[in-house]
């Protein structure tokens, strides 16, 4: 039952008990990022970053794709008119990765029909990825001869590895979604027309477990990919957190062992 709604020009959310939806919204531009779009991103994921009633957030894009990247257009006429600067528009990129990074909730996103570039590197950004097993994902940066600004050379490698990362920049050849699971770019690869309720099976099966827990591992995960095995160890064993959230389960197991 949705409970809670948002309104925003670019992008749509709606809150299914403790799951939080936000859905991309310009299907008639293949939802191609706008510098709105991203600032609004960076702010509704910063406000559920301070949610404690929604446990997961699910990112889509409505119609026929996730996104198709930059809308260079979109961009250039910001910039002319004033509404955004380039250091703006980079910056809230890069913060909203950062605001999904630290945010205690699981991000997942749900992949289908084009995602390219930016849109490629903002998937990046999430926790999980569901796609559709014929979506096409790529990095095209090379092809209309502009730079990545919001991570592609550093999240890429670390998820395919650094050949790989390379290949995928260097052809500019998108890769199915079945094939980005094969080589661990994504999570999950499904039939599209079971692309959400996969997602959502997935949200639910998180949300039967310690919601403290799992920000305190996403967290361990997230600082001890920056690290040598050996450091990673002891920033877990030196870890500290309160997890106050299982204390009726463990109550039920002990009295039905």
């Amino acid at each position: 039952m949705k409970i809670k709604c948002m309104e925003y020009k670019d992008i749509l959310f709606e809150q299914l008990g403790e799951i939080g939806i936000v859905t991309l919204n310009r299907p008639q531009s293949l939802n191609a990022l706008t510098p709105l779009m991203v600032h609004e991103l960076k702010q509704v994921f910063y406000q559920l970053s301070k949610d404690s009633s929604i446990k997961v957030v699910i990112l889509k894009g409505s119609g026929r794709a996730f996104s198709a990247g930059v809308d260079l257009n979109a961009m250039n006429e910001s910039l002319i008119g004033g509404q955004f600067t380039q250091n703006q528009i980079i910056l809230d990129g890069n913060e909203l990765a950062l605001i999904i990074r630290k945010m205690p909730q699981v991000a997942m996103v749900e992949i289908h029909g084009h995602c390219y570039t930016g849109a490629t590197e903002i998937m990046m950004y999430f926790d999980l990825i569901v796609a559709a097993d014929d979506a096409k994902i790529g990095d095209t940066h090379a092809k209309w001869g502009i730079m990545p600004t919001w991570g592609m050379t550093q999240r890429l490698p670390r998820l395919v590895g650094l050949n790989k990362a390379k290949e995928l920049s260097f052809t500019c050849q998108p890769i199915s979604g079945k094939e980005a699971e094969r080589i661990g770019l994504v999570n999950r690869a499904v039939p599209l027309e079971d692309l959400s309720k996969v997602s959502l099976e997935m949200a639910n099966a998180i949300l039967q477990n310690s919601a403290q827990t799992i920000a305190a591992l996403k967290q361990l995960y997230n600082d001890g990919m920056h690290t040598t095995l050996e450091e990673g160890l002891k920033i877990e064993t030196h870890f500290k957190t309160e997890i106050t959230d299982r204390t009726e389960f463990l109550k039920g197991f002990k009295n039905n062992k």
